[in-house]
């Protein structure tokens, strides 16, 4: 190649990965912003250490182990199996250190909290070995990868945080708007309590394992999805975590705006021993539905999440449900499976109406659909069905805040017009994607030859 060919060709590429470099340092620099604006909420509001405390303290002090072990999982996505090996192998070989330390100390540590550390020190290790002993593509990569480890970790505190700012800056509660619009669906949440009462205890721990468990899940799909990073040396243009993210950092924006406790803890007994029936507006939930009646907010504690409005459980399982169809037969099972499953928990359990689940069905896809139209640059029939979920997602939560009573009144009109505003955003989303990958399946245009000049 002529090197004035290989100077524009370095020019294209340096082009073309500068928007990229300014993408990754404007949502870092987001990121940093929020952290530090919860920690001043957190502070302020209710008295307690942010999510960069926390984040701090578990370099030391004993962690929750679930996130950051899931999290290191994530990292090693961009490792050889040689160096995840290793960094499994540090990673618990830390902790036992730390557990020792802590015992021969006699150090307090909260039951279940005893490891951590370890997958939190290889993560920040591999961020240092990418910067001190990597360069060019394989730096970048190792770095990404941390950075979707921590991401999760972080992600996870953030929503923590978030639910604590709810229920400190929050003291009524709209449980009443949505136990009246809940008519319209039949008051799903008391009837499925009342089934989940009648199956016994198996299908009540079965239920609330998969309820407890859906990060793990949602991490199985997750390195499935991302198994061949490491010899690709780069990741899928989107991948289910993405998804999660946004879901998590979006959704608590809408608690704000529609503080809701849920069934168990407005009309019955609460749930480990935060709410109770002192605060409940009747000891009503699972057998007898609440009476139609004009709502109005009911003042609650300051202990209780208001995380119900959308429900983000459903959200997440519906989106681990559509990243699960392009897998082998076991995992598309699963995901149908964990959707079911934790439909019936969110119900059953008494943490969410059913008007929640039509909510956040709406709510999944409109941000499935949002990232994925960016990733394709704003193409003009992702646009239309982000604008019409929005839409619909936002008529939802109007039609539940001031129309309850009418809708309880006109169940039989209601309930239909409702599962069919979900299912006219299910249907675009299908058709939308479906049109996108029939485009990606086309063949490339061949190029067209130049005409050659006629002999003389």
């Amino acid at each position: 190649m002529p090197i004035v060919d290989q100077v524009f060709s370095r020019t294209d590429i340096a082009a073309r990965r500068r928007p990229q470099v300014l993408l990754w340092a404007a949502a870092g620099v987001a990121a940093l912003a929020l952290l530090v604006a919860l920690e001043i909420a957190a502070r302020r509001y209710a008295g307690v250490p942010g999510p960069l405390t926390t984040q701090v303290r578990e370099v030391i002090f004993a962690p929750k182990p679930g996130p950051l072990y899931g999290g290191m999982a994530l990292m090693m996505v961009v490792l050889t199996w040689r160096q995840r090996f290793i960094a499994a192998g540090a990673a618990i070989g830390i902790d036992v250190v730390f557990v020792l330390v802590r015992w021969a100390i006699g150090a307090e540590v909260p039951e279940g909290h005893y490891f951590g550390n370890g997958a939190l020190w290889v993560m920040l290790g591999c961020a240092v070995i990418a910067l001190t002993r990597r360069t060019g593509r394989e730096r970048t990569l190792m770095l990404k990868g941390v950075a979707l480890g921590l991401l999760l970790v972080a992600g996870r505190k953030i929503g923590d945080t978030w639910l604590l700012i709810t229920a400190k800056t929050r003291p009524t509660v709209l449980d009443p708007y949505l136990a009246t619009a809940d008519h319209a669906l039949g008051n799903p949440s008391w009837a499925m309590g009342r089934v989940l009462d009648a199956i016994g205890p198996v299908g009540d721990r079965l239920l609330e394992t998969v309820y407890a468990q859906l990060a793990v899940a949602a991490i199985v799909v997750a390195l499935y999805q991302l198994r061949n990073v490491a010899t690709e040396r780069r990741f899928p243009r989107h991948h289910l975590v993405r998804t999660f993210l946004a879901i998590g950092l979006l959704g608590p924006a809408i608690y704000m705006i529609f503080p809701v406790v849920g069934p168990v803890f407005a009309y019955g007994p609460g749930a480990s021993g935060t709410g109770g029936v002192q605060w409940a507006v009747a000891d009503l939930w699972p057998h007898t539905p609440p009476p139609v009646h004009i709502p109005h907010p009911v003042p609650y504690d300051t202990i209780t999440p208001r995380n119900c409005m959308p429900s983000l459980h459903t959200a997440w399982a519906t989106a681990i449900f559509i990243h699960t169809r392009k897998g082998p037969r076991l995992l598309r099972f699963a995901g149908a499976f964990w959707l079911v499953a934790t439909l019936s928990a969110t119900l059953g359990f008494g943490y969410h109406y059913g008007v929640d689940l039509v909510a956040g069905v709406v709510f999944s896809l409109t941000i499935e659909t949002a990232l994925r139209t960016y990733d394709r640059g704003w193409d003009r029939s992702g646009i239309r069905l982000v604008a019409y979920g929005t839409a619909v997602f936002a008529a939802l939560l109007a039609a539940y805040r001031w129309l309850p009573v009418e809708m309880a009144e006109h169940r039989w009109v209601s309930g239909p017009l409702l599962i069919l505003a979900m299912a006219s955003v299910i249907y675009g989303y299908v058709r939308t994607t479906r049109r996108w990958q029939a485009k990606e399946r086309e063949p490339a245009p061949m190029p067209r030859a130049e005409p050659q000049p006629e002999l003389v």
